[in-house]
C-alpha cells in the first residue's frame, strides 16, 4: 500500500542566489556535523514539459538542522522534497543524503507527505499504518511482529495517538491523520526527516505537539526538512530557512536569511512580516498585499543581484 560534494564542516552559513558564497556562523555543533552535511543539492532543475518548476537549485542543509522551506504557492516546494527522494525526475543536478546519493540512504529518511496525497478511505487502522513505517528495515520476506508492533505503539504513544490504535484511519480527524502520519515517520528512526505542511489544517493542540516533537528530533541530532506556509512562526519553530521561489532565494540561519530584502524578493512587492512585537514573534498586521515576483523574459523569476 502507497500512504504517500562532501563539503568541509563549515557548511553552518547562508547561503544566498547568485552569491556562490557561504557565511560561516557561530551555529553550535550538533551530532552529525562532523560527517558533513545531511543534505547536498547541487544544480538541480525538475521540469514540466518546458515549463521549469526548480531551476539551478543548490542547498545544502546541516546536520541536526531544523529547517523551513517557505514561498508562494507554486515556487516548487513541494516539488523540492519529491525530486531529493527520488519520487519525480530531474532535468538535472544531483543529490546526495550525507555524502551519497539518496538510493544507497533511504533507511536514513522519512517522509511525511501532505495529508491530501493519502487515501484516508483504505481499509486500515492507525496502528497497521504506523507499523508500515518498519517494513524498510525488515525487507521484503519479513512480516513486522511484536516488536515492530511494540514499537509503532511507542511511537503513537509519543504523538497522543496510542488510544487510537485500532481505529480505522477514515475516521480520523485532520490533526489525527497528521498525528498517524508523524507517528509512521517516527518508527522508522530515520536520521533525515522531510515533512510536507504538516501543520496545515490542524487545530492548536495539534501544531504543539508537532512543534515539540520536532524540537525532540532536532536535540536528539536529526535533520528535519519542512514545506511551510506560515511566515509567522518561522522565527519561533526552525533555526533554518530555506526561501524559495523557482530559484534557491537564500537559504540559512532564520536571523541572518529570513529578512524583509529577501522575503521580499521571494514574494515581490512590500512585505511587513518582519516588524517585531514586544515579545519578539513577527507581526503581520498592516502587511501589504504581496505583488507578483518580478520574472525575467525567459519565465524565470529574477534572481538576485
Amino acid at each position: 500500500m502507497n500512504m504517500t560534494k562532501p563539503a568541509p564542516a563549515q557548511t553552518a552559513g547562508a547561503q544566498t542566489a547568485g552569491t556562490g558564497q557561504t557565511a560561516i556562523t557561530d551555529r553550535p555543533t550538533r551530532r552529525g556535523d562532523a560527517a558533513g552535511p545531511a543534505i547536498e543539492v547541487t544544480d538541480l532543475t525538475v521540469a514540466y514539459g518546458e515549463r521549469p518548476v526548480l531551476w539551478d537549485v543548490d542547498l545544502t542543509v546541516p546536520a541536526g538542522t531544523l529547517m523551513a522551506i517557505v514561498g508562494p504557492n507554486g515556487a516548487g516546494k513541494t516539488t523540492l522534497i519529491k525530486a531529493i527522494l527520488g519520487l519525480l525526475p530531474i532535468a538535472a543536478g544531483h543529490v546526495l543524503i550525507y555524502g551519497r546519493p539518496y538510493a544507497e540512504q533511504r533507511q536514513r529518511v522519512g517522509y511525511v507527505p501532505q495529508r491530501g496525497s493519502v487515501d484516508w478511505d483504505f481499509p486500515t487502522n492507525v496502528l497497521d499504518v504506523v507499523t508500515m513505517g518498519r517494513y524498510g528495515a525488515l525487507g521484503w520476506f519479513r512480516r513486522p511482529g511484536r516488536q515492530e508492533r511494540a514499537l509503532a505503539l511507542e511511537a503513537l504513544a509519543k504523538v497522543g495517538m496510542r488510544d487510537y490504535a485500532a481505529r480505522q484511519i477514515s475516521q480520523l480527524s485532520g490533526g489525527q491523520q497528521q498525528r498517524t502520519f508523524l507517528a509512521r515517520a517516527l518508527v522508522q528512526d530515520a536520521q533525515v526527516y522531510f515533512m510536507d505542511e504538516p501543520f496545515q489544517g490542524v487545530d492548536a493542540t495539534t501544531e504543539r505537539a508537532i512543534v515539540t516533537l520536532l524540537k525532540e528530533l532536532r536535540a536528539a541530532g536529526k535533520t528535519v526538512v519542512v514545506v511551510h506556509h506560515d511566515l509567522q512562526t518561522v522565527p519561533e519553530y526552525f533555526d533554518w530557512v530555506t526561501l524559495l521561489n523557482v530559484r534557491r532565494i537564500a537559504s540559512g540561519p532564520v536571523a541572518q536569511v529570513f529578512t524583509e530584502e529577501n522575503l521580499r524578493l521571494t514574494y515581490g512587492g512590500r512585505v511587513g512580516f518582519l516588524s517585531r512585537n514586544g515579545n519578539g514573534h513577527t507581526d503581520t498586521a498592516g502587511a501589504a498585499p504581496l505583488a507578483p515576483t518580478p520574472v525575467a523574459a525567459n519565465g524565470l523569476p529574477e534572481a538576485k543581484p
